[in-house]
């Protein structure tokens, strides 16, 4: 998973008028050369937050000029031509505390220059992406019959991690049990997660570039067995889990165009696509709603698919895609990242420009409740246990604030009943050292609850992750300096520690240092039990290392 898409992003804070400057005249000039490179460094760094046509959702709207009617009747205008090139070069460098780091490590001065003159300039709007367009891309490298028809190497499939390897566009296999790196591939730019099949054999991932692949762990070594493109911007995919249904589709969601894409699961061949633009929850056309996040129930044969600029949270029946049957739940925007309850019945999603977590109820099909939080919650997957006080519970952290939130889940089991009154509410939070944290984890066979702050401005809190003994919570957690347990030179550029992932048993934590382009990178082991060290994978291949998966705690949503 790219870190994401935050990690691109170029976080400025869209004005009022009355609190402007002069506007400029004009956007300043560019080259031909000028804008391509910026286009390319756009898309690399920026879309994921603030969108291809700039108007923003876990970013600000970065389009030259906008304006905006409150429910008062006050009319706002803003935009990024008021602010003027010499401002936003600062705002680039130096970042903001709503979640962007500092790109003076990152872009040179000249290529802080250059995206401060883009982004006073009007966006360009990219190429639709038809079904044709995706059956034109298709690649059918090796027909289902033509593979193996038993596991042919002896490595312990079930404790292997997806790891993206962001810059470099591909993607490292590594065996769990031995630490050995087992196979590096190609995938496309950028990769966001890597899912797995039902049946733990296919690897799927999506890049950033809209290419999407499927790699067969069966073979001696793994190997790329089909490849297609959703689009010119992808960042989620999931297949469907539901019995009888193993292995058999594959969802995608993209950014650009917004809409998601079915696909068949061993194959790769585009069936469908179904475009998202439509209404707002609060009843205004949206033309990018972009798709956030899938994933797939356990309990009936759908996915849930999470819109991000609408708002609407899509329940989508995969029985009969020819009649295809949709439920659509309104909760709060903007959409991104979730994951299960314990249960497996409630999907918890971020609305982070609402401060909000939405509850899904997939057995009901209706909203179960829309949470309040801390500023700009940003969970990954989040994470499950059970709370001493309060019973289950399931956590985010925050972009912009300093804060873990613990939220009370409901369950139907009768021993939990007693916890029902605080059901849907945040029971706790959890101090950390600063905002900008990307992702909680956790085991059911763990006591540690980890997070980490790769989008601190502060080297300190952003090369380290911080544990917190779920036995007391009232304790500060523990920080883990990840960085120098690396053993890796110093570097001038902070090195993000990010993503924390157990292994199978639930007694190790991985952690990706991800240096600039640069430096090495590293994965970084930890035992769980005692938080000691335990080894340091670092390779010319890890280059920019981010998002992690291990592929029994995929395939069953164990976090």
């Amino acid at each position: 998973m790219h870190i994401k898409g935050v990690m691109g992003a170029l976080a400025l804070a869209a004005l009022p008028l009355a609190m402007s400057n002069v506007w400029a005249a004009s956007a300043p000039e560019m080259t031909a050369d000028e804008k391509a490179k910026a286009k390319q460094i756009y898309f690399e760094r920026c879309a994921g937050c603030h969108g291809v046509l700039r108007k923003g959702a876990t970013g600000k709207n970065l389009e030259p000029e906008w304006e905006k009617t409150l429910a008062d009747g006050t009319k706002l205008e803003g935009g990024t031509l008021k602010l003027g090139t010499d401002r936003l070069e600062k705002i680039i460098a130096y970042g903001t505390e709503g979640g962007m780091v500092n790109y003076d490590d990152i872009l040179s001065k000249d290529e802080i220059n250059l995206m401060a003159r883009y982004i006073q300039n009007t966006p360009d709007v990219p190429p639709e992406f038809s079904l044709k367009d995706m059956k034109d891309s298709w690649k059918l490298l090796v027909p289902v019959s033509e593979r193996p028809k038993k596991q042919m190497n002896k490595v312990n499939l079930k404790n292997v991690f997806a790891i993206t390897l962001r810059d470099a566009g591909k993607l490292a296999l590594v065996d769990g049990d031995t630490h050995q790196i087992w196979k590096v591939l190609d995938t496309g730019y950028a990769v966001h997660i890597s899912r797995l099949s039902a049946s733990g054999r296919y690897v799927y991932t999506v890049g950033r570039d809209g290419l999407t692949t499927i790699i067969d762990m069966w073979y001696e070594e793994p190997k790329t067995v089909a490849t297609v493109r959703l689009g010119s911007d992808a960042r989620s995919v999931d297949t469907s889990k539901f019995k009888g249904y193993e292995d058999k589709y594959l969802i995608g969601g993209t950014y650009w165009p917004p809409q998601y894409s079915i696909m068949d699961g061993e194959t790769l061949e585009p069936i469908k696509v179904v475009s998202t633009r439509g209404q707002t929850v609060d009843g205004e056309y949206h033309p990018e709603p972009r798709v956030a996040s899938i994933v797939a129930s356990h309990i009936k044969p759908e996915w849930v698919v999470n819109v991000k600029e609408t708002g609407q949270i899509l329940l989508v029946d995969y029985t009969d895609l020819k009649n295809l049957k949709t439920t659509t739940i309104e909760s709060a925007k903007f959409l991104h990242d979730g994951g299960w309850d314990a249960s497996k019945r409630y999907f918890m999603v971020a609305a982070n420009a609402s401060n909000k977590v939405a509850a899904v109820d997939t057995q009901t099909g209706k909203l179960a409740a829309l949470v309040d939080t801390a500023k700009i919650p940003h969970p990954g997957r989040g994470a499950n246990f059970v709370h001493p006080q309060f019973g289950p519970v399931w956590t985010t952290g925050h972009l912009g604030a300093d804060v873990v939130s613990v939220i009370s889940t409901a369950s139907d089991e009768a021993k939990y009943a007693k916890y029902k009154s605080h059901n849907w509410k945040v029971v706790q939070e959890l101090k950390m050292p600063g905002a900008g944290n990307l992702f909680v984890k956790t085991h059911p066979k763990s006591t540690h609850l980890w997070a980490d702050a790769p989008m601190n401005p502060e080297r300190e809190v952003a090369e380290s992750v911080y544990v917190f003994d779920m036995k007391d919570l009232s304790k500060a957690p523990t920080r883990l300096d990840v960085a120098k347990d690396s053993g890796l030179p110093e570097s001038k550029a902070i090195r993000r520690a990010t993503h924390p992932e157990y292994n199978e048993a639930g007694d190790e934590v991985w952690i990706s240092l991800w240096g600039g382009k640069t430096d090495q990178s590293a994965i970084v082991i930890y035992d769980d039990k005692t938080l000691k060290l335990k080894k340091v994978i670092t390779d010319p291949s890890i280059v920019t290392p981010t998002g992690k998966f291990n592929v029994f705690n995929t395939m069953h949503d164990v976090y």
